[in-house]
């Protein structure tokens, strides 16, 4: 079964699309929500990713991942493909 994968952008943060051209390279479905100067949904965002503010924020299967560094260095470890793959590995 495949994960669960969220990501909070801005719709012109190189970050936040560096970040879903991994994911869609990865052949990989996500919701994304481009939260562009809304604060309210940017302090939801936050509470969820335990206070951080910047973007993007990734989720997989509900579980804060961080950003687009932290992305790329589960892709590096080897760890990202059966994250995406699997819900039941968080």
């Amino acid at each position: 079964m495949a994960a669960n994968i969220e990501i909070y952008t801005w719709s012109r943060c190189p970050f936040c699309i560096r970040a879903k051209a991994l994911l869609d390279q990865k052949k990989v479905r996500y919701t994304e929500y481009c939260i562009d100067g809304d604060e309210v949904a940017r302090s939801a965002m936050a509470k969820r990713a335990n206070g951080r503010r910047s973007v993007p924020q990734i989720f997989i299967n509900d579980y804060p991942i961080g950003g687009c560094d932290d992305l790329y260095a589960l892709n590096a470890q080897g760890t990202l493909d059966p994250l995406l793959q699997d819900n039941s590995k968080l």
